[in-house]
């Protein structure tokens, strides 16, 4: 501990000594005529003030060169200052004790509290003397301590349920009323239990509190008479980081804040920033944000236009828009998009056939202003390449032949022999009959196997109980079969503004059918 420690490693003395000894003490001499402080005056009266860290370093002619003590400001009194340190360790000394010290002694009270999970402690700061294999050695003596723990953190999810309940409400649930009874039950324990120990409080030297959060502090400063107030000189926080709130945790915290500490330090090393910190930084320019011409945020108006209605499958819009405005067919986005840099590259990509066309042969003065098609990405790779589907695919075949075969090099894109506009429509046609053949058969089929089932009489029990007959379940795939062919080929987005009108739709039926009754 610091006094034991201090004893040790400066003065090597274990003998005990009276309070009119102390003035005598070598080490108390040391510290008071040797001891070279590095504190804030060495800057100079005008130079700012350095920050108060957790532990102030001292040195002396006595120690190794480089070498350093530090003792933590916790343990000190209140507004003590670094030049008065080595007045103030000396009387901070006890003696060692082969009895059992009582509660009459000089003690401090250390606790936790957090998460459902409470400890506290006394602990003796006078020290006891234990014979371990030959070896004498001093250990901490506890006067007390206790713990207890409750469920009141929401698993999985954080929080205690008091604060759950400020921010969205009371919860009306089983865990939720569990928590809130484990809440106040171990606020009545730990007041009673601090209520028990308020004689050994009062008598303390210092109070070690870690209390986060404000549940937490009300639970140790609330009450109509609290034990400890918030308001306290003696009360101190631990300096460092801990661990959960168990009896283990407080033992190691009382012993790292109580031991001196021993450090070598490289004086060259730290000049830097002590030099930096003596004169005052001179506040940086802000870096004013470079805002786009209105050249580029016509740009990126356009892009963010075009896009929006490409992913709403907006042909006509598109073209019109492209028109209105005097914009190229193969429009380049703002900022550039490395996958897909032109209008044509993301319609290609997303699956939107009938915008690919537009694009290709609806450009207002000939096939010449239309999108070009043999534009490449970063990646190397034509709208052609990134088609999602064989119908945007197929597409580019009915552009090759509106546009004529020397419009572009066909072949060097991949696209296929041209076809016409009527063979690309009858080819799509057979495809979807084909498709509504096969979901038709395989309709039949499920129909037959449900209907040569054998009768076990569940299905009258299963209609009485609410549950659904065959044809309604028929009718449930018939109707998800029709939905799903509805969407084909559409985009997420497409999909979900579909979506969103047919929910609308069915709103409005609804209140009609009320406003009917």
């Amino acid at each position: 501990m610091v006094f034991l420690a201090l004893d040790e490693s400066i003065s090597g003395s274990e003998s005990s000594s009276t309070e009119d000894e102390q003035s005598s003490d070598p080490l108390a001499t040391l510290l008071r005529k040797k001891a070279t402080i590095k504190a804030a005056e060495e800057l100079g009266e005008d130079s700012p003030r350095k920050p108060r860290t957790p532990i102030i370093w001292m040195s002396s002619p006595m120690l190794p060169e480089s070498t350093y003590v530090g003792v933590y400001r916790a343990i000190l009194p209140d507004s003590t200052e670094e030049s008065e340190v080595t007045q103030i360790l000396p009387t901070l000394q006890t003696q060692t004790t082969t009895a059992l010290p009582t509660a009459s002694d000089p003690h401090v009270f250390l606790c936790m509290i957090g998460g459902g999970h409470f400890a506290a402690m006394i602990v003796s700061l006078i020290p006891k003397l234990v014979k371990r294999s030959g070896v004498v050695e001093r250990e901490a003596v506890v006067l007390a301590h206790k713990t207890f723990h409750r469920y009141t953190t929401r698993r999985k999810q954080g929080g205690s349920q008091s604060a759950n309940d400020n921010s969205k409400g009371t919860a009306h649930s089983a865990g939720s009323s569990l928590r809130r009874y484990n809440e106040a039950a171990l606020t009545a324990d730990i007041r009673e239990l601090l209520g028990n120990w308020k004689e050994m409080l009062d008598s303390s030297s210092l109070l070690f509190i870690r209390a986060t959060g404000t549940s937490n502090r009300k639970t140790l400063f609330g009450g109509d008479s609290p034990v400890i107030r918030s308001t306290d000189k003696r009360i101190r926080g631990f300096p460092f980081t801990t661990r959960r709130a168990t009896q283990s945790e407080l033992m190691r915290c009382f012993v790292e804040v109580t031991r001196l500490k021993v450090s070598k330090i490289d004086e060259t090393v730290t000049a830097a920033p002590v030099a930096a910190t003596s004169s005052a930084p001179t506040p940086k320019a802000p870096v004013a944000k470079l805002k786009p011409s209105k050249e580029e945020a016509l740009k990126l108006q356009h892009t963010t236009t075009l896009t929006t209605l490409l992913r709403r499958s907006k042909a006509p819009a598109i073209i019109t828009y492209l028109n209105s405005n005097k914009l190229p067919f193969t429009y380049y986005f703002t900022p550039t998009n490395h996958h897909t840099p032109t209008l044509l590259h993301l319609a290609a990509s997303q699956s939107h056939p009938t915008i690919v066309l537009a694009l290709l042969t609806k450009a207002p003065n000939g096939n010449k202003e239309s999108a070009d098609p043999t534009v490449k990405n970063s990646a190397g790779k034509t709208p052609y390449d990134l088609a999602g589907d064989k119908a945007t695919r197929e597409i580019f075949r009915v552009a090759r032949q509106e546009l004529g075969e020397d419009r572009f090099d066909w072949e060097l894109l991949g696209v296929g022999s041209s076809i016409s506009r009527k063979e690309y429509d009858e080819a799509t046609e057979r495809e979807k009959t084909a498709k509504d053949a096969e979901e038709k058969d395989r309709r039949d089929k499920e129909t037959a196997r449900l209907r040569n089932m054998p009768d076990t009489g569940s299905s009258s029990s299963a209609a009485s109980k609410g549950g659904k007959s065959l044809a309604e379940v028929l009718g449930t795939n018939a109707a998800t079969n029709a939905r799903e062919e509805e969407t084909k080929g559409l985009s997420e987005e497409a999909k979900r503004r579909l979506e969103r009108e047919r929910r609308a739709r069915a709103a409005e039926e609804r209140m009609k059918r009320l406003a009917g009754k």
